[in-house]
């Protein structure tokens, strides 16, 4: 074996050495704001139904969709669910920050520029995916959803099956929105090209489609529908990033005839 290559090797390791570190500070930070949310669980519970639930019911006009728990220890546990949910949630800079921290040296060796930018547009991405998800896409798959109940089907839904669904594409939506900055990454280390990705995009969508497919909550094809457009479309932005790389990259090697 080289040198380079247990070099390289030792970076890595070091790499996971911080990674696990910094997961068991994070594993603190989150049941820390947990213990501070729990109190405040009922009340998150309500905006999330009054987001999307405040749906007339066909058999009664008068009457809204409500939630319902089908077992003793369902309402509890679904208030812990969303608990857990929300602590996650808010975590997400502390465990981004220590995911990037571990790995931030493989990237230095790389000469990135502006490393802190990359955690920041990580962040930046996370919140703006789940926020088009919160305000924009799940009120509207719910309520379309909802808008096939008739007088003689009478939604009942479950609290715990609630949170899970709303949470689900939450959560998807944050991560899928990574994408662009994920090719872009990829790019600058010379990992994929935008040749590459162009050659292949008829395998990005059905990857997309199998994506899709398993981080949507339900099998149903408008879920995931809703969960695959959007990812698709970040494919493409992702494309263009890659793009203006090569393009910069080019420039800087002196590489980009003139036109």
């Amino acid at each position: 074996m080289s040198i380079e290559g247990i070099i390289d090797r030792g970076k890595i390791l070091d790499s996971l050495e911080r990674l696990r570190k910094g997961l068991l500070l994070s594993l603190c930070i989150f049941v820390l704001l947990g213990v501070v949310i729990f109190p405040f669980s009922k009340q998150l519970l309500r905006q999330l139904y009054e987001t999307n639930l405040k749906v007339d019911l066909v058999a009664q006009p008068h009457a809204k969709v409500s939630l319902v728990a089908f077992t003793i220890p369902e309402a509890f546990f679904s208030l812990l669910k969303l608990t857990l949910f929300v602590s996650l949630f808010l975590s997400m800079p502390f465990i981004f920050y220590q995911i990037w921290k571990a790995f931030a040296p493989l990237f230095r060796l790389k000469k990135l520029r502006s490393p802190f930018v990359i955690f920041l547009t990580a962040i930046t991405l996370f919140y703006l995916g789940a926020a088009f998800c919160y305000f924009v896409t799940l009120p509207f798959g719910v309520q379309f959803l909802l808008g096939y109940q008739s007088a003689h089907i009478k939604p009942m839904i479950s609290v715990g099956t609630y949170i899970s669904f709303c949470t689900a594409f939450i959560f998807g939506f944050g991560l899928t929105f990574e994408l662009p900055l994920i090719l872009g990454l990829l790019s600058y280390i010379k990992v994929v090209n935008a040749a590459f990705l162009t050659r292949n995009r008829r395998y990005a969508i059905l990857l997309v489609a199998v994506l899709a497919a398993v981080v949507t909550p339900t099998p149903d094809v408008f879920n995931m529908a809703l969960m695959g457009g959007p990812l698709y479309v970040l494919f493409e932005v992702g494309v263009i990033v890659v793009k203006i790389i090569e393009r910069k990259r080019g420039r800087a090697e002196g590489a980009v005839p003139r036109r």
